[in-house]
Formats: C-alpha cells, sequence, structure tokens
C-alpha cells in the first residue's frame, strides 16, 4: 500500500504541507496517490538518525551485511506483481522492461552480498616492522578501506529500480559500511516507497541500527539541496543530467567540509563507422542501430546519438538503410510529458541549426507522450563549428556526421567531451589501420566497444559506467558493478597498533581468510612472528 510518506529510519511520517502526485504516461493522467515531501526537520531527523547508525553500522562485519543485502533482495521479491503494476503505472515502460530491471536490482545486491562474504575487497595492506633497519627503524603500517559515513542517493528518472531506491549506488554505499538516505526520484515516487519498504523491512529481520536506510520525498530542488549541504552527509551518488549534476557537486564544493559527488551525467556515445565493416554488413549495422538508438525511447544514458564516418557511397547505402529501418520502428512511450518535450524541444533545436538535414523521421500517428525517432546529417565541418550539435538529445534521436576524410573524423573526436561509450564498427583487418582514432576514443571514454552497440550495460566486476567529465563527475570510478563500492571508502592506517586491537582483516593470523598484500606479496598466509 502506498502512504505518500517519508522513511525516517523506520517511521513513516508527513508533516509537510507541500504535496504532488505522479503521472502515467500510458494512460497519459495523474496517478491517484499523493506524496507529502518532507520538511526541513524531517531532513534533519534523518540526517542525524543516519549519522547515529554510521556509530554502529560501520562496526558490522562482511556476513552482517552481507546478509542485510540479500534480505533485501529477498524482501524486494516478495513485493511480487503489486511492484512490477506500480512501476509501470509510474514510467510508462512495459512489464518485460520492469521485470529485466528489477533482475538487474537484484543481481546488483546479491554480488555486493558475495563481496562482501569473500572479504578482500577491503584491500588490506600490511608493511612488518624491522626494528633493526638503519639508519631508522622501519614502523609496522597496515592499511584498509573504511567507510566515509552518511551518503545521499539521488534516484534517477529512468532507471526506477536499477539506478534508484534499491539501486547500484545504494547498493554499493550499503555494502561499504555507509548508511544511505534516498531522494527519491519525483516520477516514481509510489515505487520507490515499495522498494524502500522493503529495505526497512530487511533492516528490521537483520538487526540493522534504525537509520541505516531513509527514503524521503520531493518534488522540487529544495530536499536534495538541503541534503547535499547538510553537514553530517559524507557523499553523494546522482544519475541524472549535466545541469542537474553540476548544480549539486558545485553545492558539495562550497561547503565548509566538501565532500564527494559521484555524478553520472550527459553522454551522446559516440560511434565511428569504418569504411569496410558498411561495405561488407551495412544493412547489419543499420537495423542494429535502429533498434539501439528507439530502445526505450531512446532513454538511456548509453544511447547511440552520434555516428562519425567518412562520405562515400558505403555511408551513403547505410544512411538510407538506417532511414528505412528506424521509419519502421513504432514509437515508444517516454517517461513522462516533460520528458516527450524536453525531447522535442532538444530535436527541433538541432533541426534548426544550418547545414542539418533531416533523413529520417517516424511518419505514423503517434500517441500522447510517445517519442517519434528522429535522424539527422550534418557535414563534419559544420559540426565542428557549432558545438551546440554535440550536446545530448534525451531520446531517440541520432545524427550521422559525415566528413570529409579520417582527418577530419579524427578531429571531431578530439573535440568530444567525454563519454560513458564509444564504439567501434570494422572490420578486424581495418583496426591497424585506424590506430590514431582508437586511441583519440580512448582519450574521451569510458568503456571502448568493438562492433556492438552501446545500449545495454553488464553488471560485473569489468565493467565501467563513467568516463571523462561531463559523463561522470570522477572519472576514476564506475557506477556499475562490484568496483562501485570504492566511491564510498577511504583508505586508513594503523601504525603500530596491538595486534588484538586491529580489525579482523589486518590481524596476522587473518582470520577471515582474505587475499592481502604482505611486504608488496598477495597472500592468504598469516604473518608468524618467531
Amino acid at each position: 500500500m502506498i502512504t505518500g510518506r517519508n522513511y525516517i529510519g523506520s517511521q513513516l511520517k508527513a508533516s509537510g504541507t507541500k504535496t504532488f502526485k505522479t503521472f502515467n504516461p500510458q494512460l497519459n493522467k495523474e496517478n491517484p496517490w499523493v506524496f507529502t515531501e518532507a520538511t526541513q526537520e524531517e531532513i534533519d531527523e534523518t540526517i542525524i538518525l543516519a549519522n547515529q547508525a554510521f556509530a554502529a553500522y560501520k562496526k558490522c562485519s562482511g556476513l552482517e551485511k552481507a546478509n542485510f543485502l540479500n534480505t533485501i533482495a529477498d524482501e524486494i521479491l516478495a513485493l511480487g506483481e503489486e511492484l512490477l503494476v506500480q512501476y509501470c503505472s509510474e514510467s510508462g515502460l512495459p512489464k518485460g522492461r520492469a521485470e529485466g530491471e528489477r533482475g538487474r536490482m537484484i543481481g546488483q545486491l546479491r554480488s555486493f552480498a558475495d563481496m562482501l562474504t569473500e572479504g578482500s575487497w577491503v584491500q588490506a595492506t600490511i608493511d612488518t616492522a624491522i626494528a633493526d633497519r638503519q639508519p631508522a627503524p622501519k614502523e609496522d603500517l597496515r592499511k584498509m578501506l573504511v567507510p566515509l559515513g552518511p551518503v545521499v542517493v539521488f534516484g534517477s528518472s529512468n532507471f526506477p529500480f536499477a539506478f534508484s531506491t534499491a539501486g547500484g549506488d545504494t547498493a554499493s554505499a550499503l555494502a561499504a559500511g555507509c548508511p544511505v538516505i534516498v531522494k527519491s526520484h519525483s516520477m516514481h515516487i509510489g515505487t520507490g516507497e515499495m522498494v524502500a519498504s522493503a529495505v526497512i523491512k530487511a533492516a528490521k529481520k537483520t538487526n540493522m541500527p534504525e537509520g541505516v536506510f531513509s527514503n524521503l520525498v520531493g518534488g522540487g530542488t529544495t530536499l536534495g539541496a538541503s541534503l547535499v549541504k547538510h553537514p553530517l552527509v559524507k557523499a553523494v551518488g546522482f544519475t541524472g543530467s549535466i545541469r542537474g549534476g553540476r548544480a549539486l557537486f558545485d553545492l558539495a564544493a562550497q561547503r565548509p567540509e566538501p565532500i564527494p559527488v559521484f555524478a553520472e551525467m550527459g553522454s551522446v556515445n559516440p560511434v565511428v563507422l569504418l569504411p569496410n565493416a558498411l561495405k561488407e554488413n551495412s544493412q547489419k549495422w543499420a537495423t542494429a542501430y535502429a533498434g539501439s538508438i528507439t530502445l526505450g525511447a531512446g532513454q538511456f544514458c548509453t544511447n547511440p546519438g552520434l555516428l562519425i564516418a567518412v562520405k562515400g557511397a558505403e555511408l551513403t547505402k547505410f544512411t538510407e538503410e538506417l532511414a528505412t529501418a528506424i521509419e519502421k520502428i513504432e514509437p515508444f512511450c517516454m517517461l513522462h510529458p516533460t520528458m516527450q518535450s524536453g525531447f522535442q524541444e532538444g530535436a527541433q533545436k538541432v533541426i534548426s541549426q544550418e547545414g542539418v538535414s533531416k533523413v529520417a523521421e517516424y511518419k505514423g500517428e503517434v500517441a500522447p507522450n510517445h517519442g517519434a525517432q528522429i535522424v539527422l546529417t550534418v557535414d563534419g565541418k559544420t559540426f565542428l563549428e557549432n558545438k551546440m550539435l554535440s550536446h545530448e538529445v534525451f531520446g531517440p534521436f541520432s545524427i550521422i556526421v559525415k566528413c570529409d576524410d579520417e582527418s577530419q573524423l579524427l578531429a571531431i573526436v578530439n573535440q568530444l567531451d567525454g563519454q560513458l561509450t564509444g564504439t567501434i564498427i570494422g572490420e578486424a583487418n581495418e583496426l591497424n589501420a585506424h590506430t590514431g582514432i582508437i586511441a583519440a576514443m580512448q582519450n574521451r571514454v569510458g568503456r571502448l566497444i568493438f562492433n556492438g552497440v552501446p545500449t545495454g550495460v553488464e553488471v560485473c566486476p569489468a565493467m565501467i559506467h563513467g568516463g571523462p567529465y561531463p559523463a561522470s563527475s570522477d572519472s576514476r570510478f564506475t557506477a556499475v558493478g562490484t568496483h562501485a563500492v570504492y566511491r564510498w571508502v577511504r583508505p586508513f592506517s594503523y601504525q603500530n597498533w596491538p595486534n588484538s586491537l586491529l580489525p579482523l582483516a589486518l590481524q596476522n593470523e587473518n582470520p577471515l581468510q582474505i587475499l592481502r598484500t604482505i611486504n608488496n606479496t598477495q597472500t592468504q598466509s598469516p604473518i608468524n612472528y618467531v
């Protein structure tokens, strides 16, 4: 049952007067539930409670935290069909997408639980003492990762499960030992409340400290700003627009104690099409990219918004085949009327630029809140001269850039802002002849794909879902996979500390049986002193 209230720890509260509703874009009408925005007093209460919880939660063992995360997954699954219906009613996304994204959310929680159970993620590093070293003795130093403190997570509009209430940011922060305060996204607050109820139930079942998780409601920017500026908050996770992410980043930097903001923001995910690939498999790639551009109404952060190639018969043929393929695809419902209008406004702004031509557009009747796909072309010189053409248009949209030669193509890649992904479409025997382009792409992206589409993000340790700014605010970290945990920790060293008072991960006997680095050698062996 949806209450419309805020979870302050395990307590449901709604003392404020500002209320709002979510919207069903498929039915083109408001949903019935009324949600109450958190007051400043409730915000303060939530953060103080989280800070109190941190003192106890950071001491929980890896196995205790793993049990918590697995129980969250169990409780989410126990919500059953009702949760999927809620998701669809607030997002306009189909049930199949809801099921797939729920599976990803559950998989993330369980993968962090597995990481905690194994335990080596803390990167225990030990340099033992050498008392008789000359000219000065060497001290005993032992280092490991420790949690930062309370983390604020902003739910994302386009992933109500995987990047929201119990998604990757929350799962990784809880795994690190940090209490989490979620600012639920205003487009799917009911979905967020249901998932939050599962997290709270799991916290109670596993005896986690009160305040280890909270879920707050807010429709504007006031709640988010208050959370980021609060002195007890130690880090922020965000997925959304460049404008939103940068605003939070600036707020955090202006605090008396600046804190990190790990923001995943905008990306046009450039695709370089090499000539032999188009000559040999033009139809294949046209069909693949028609599907990728329109997948989920183009509302993926890895949507291929830029296709770049050298002019020629191969590119002309590919452009025609892509136009034919993409115009046959029925438009998808977008997340909200504001998303659809934002898409239309952004697309029209690009279309109005000098030198831009439209080569494909869905020509049938378009239902309310659906995004009709658009493909444009522009020559390389015009693209280089007009920075606006490289900005993200969030929706089923892509631009084909026709370059005069490879030198111009390389100049375009070098001029691009940081991106989440880059893709090279080519024959294997072409790669050695285009090493400059490959190197340039590597400098601009977090993940480089060969002969594929960027839509689709595997959740695994080797995944990088981040990239140079503005794709993300810190390219050294990923928002997907177990390595996301490293955003919420800091290294901490003990010097000459009594063995019995050290954390288990650093004790001589290695009671956790984890992999450690001892005097520059990785080993699971204990330290034996004669």
